[in-house]
């Protein structure tokens, strides 16, 4: 099974792409997508590059960090409005989406719901073989496709 797993943000979203093989995780690919301009051009780069990704990779499922808490209530929108083009992505390539909260995933990766984002990072690294340095958000976005994959296998 293959996963893409996407942190959203306005300004910053993650992804990455990652491959369950019998028992073991493999890493196909990881970023972030960094927006520049209004809101309307960073939510058709996120859109765009998206698509590329999926594209090009040919994942099986889209797993989607859920905002958990906001700043104010302009932010919460923003990330809704994100939220919603990560989605549009995924339903326009035929692409099933789940959503997870960061507790949830959290969980999924280090056992414990409160874990510093470094902690959860740290045990990507591990699960993965990774040696380089991530991206917070990309660490994210690969902990959402692992997290996937984990209730996946539990179901």
């Amino acid at each position: 099974m293959r996963v893409l797993g996407v942190d959203p943000g306005s300004y910053r979203t993650g992804y990455g792409v990652v491959e369950c093989q019998q028992d073991y995780y493999l890493y196909i690919t990881s970023g972030i997508i960094q927006g520049k301009g209004a809101i309307e051009e960073r939510l058709r780069e996120i859109y765009e590059d998206l698509c590329a990704v999926i594209r090009e990779y040919s994942p099986q499922a889209l797993a989607l960090e859920s905002p958990f808490v906001a700043r104010n209530v302009k932010s919460a929108l923003r990330l809704g409005q994100v939220q919603g083009v990560v989605l549009l992505a995924a339903s326009s390539s035929a692409l099933p989406s789940f959503q997870y909260s960061p507790m949830e995933v959290k969980v999924a990766l280090t056992g414990y719901g409160r874990a510093p984002k470094e902690q959860v990072r740290e045990m990507v690294r591990r699960l993965l073989g990774l040696k380089d340095e991530l991206f917070l958000d990309a660490s994210d976005a690969l902990a959402v496709a692992l997290c996937h994959i984990q209730h996946c296998r539990l179901t």
